[in-house]
């Protein structure tokens, strides 16, 4: 069975499976942060957290590094697609 990333230069390949390890890691990272709360969400958390359903600490340091988590997993997947992108074009 090839692999994804098989028609890509082997530098660029190396790159790629980096970044797709990375973002796994990151969305899997956020879903246990929020887990421990109940919440599909950031949004979801900071409204347990406001209306006095889950403890604000370590709630609140949740919801941030939730937030934290996203973003990341969303640079990460930015930079593969351009990687991909641009992989395509050599």
């Amino acid at each position: 069975m090839p692999g994804f990333f098989d028609d890509l230069p082997i530098a660029l390949a190396r790159e790629a499976e980096a970044l797709s390890a990375l973002i796994h890691a990151l969305r899997e990272d956020r879903k246990t942060v929020l887990a421990r709360h109940g919440a599909a969400d950031e949004a979801a958390l900071h409204a347990a957290i406001a209306a006095g359903e889950v403890p604000e600490h370590p709630a609140y340091e949740d919801y941030l590094s939730a937030g934290s988590l996203l973003l990341a997993h969303d640079a990460a997947r930015a930079t593969l697609q351009q990687l991909l992108a641009e992989g395509g074009r050599q």
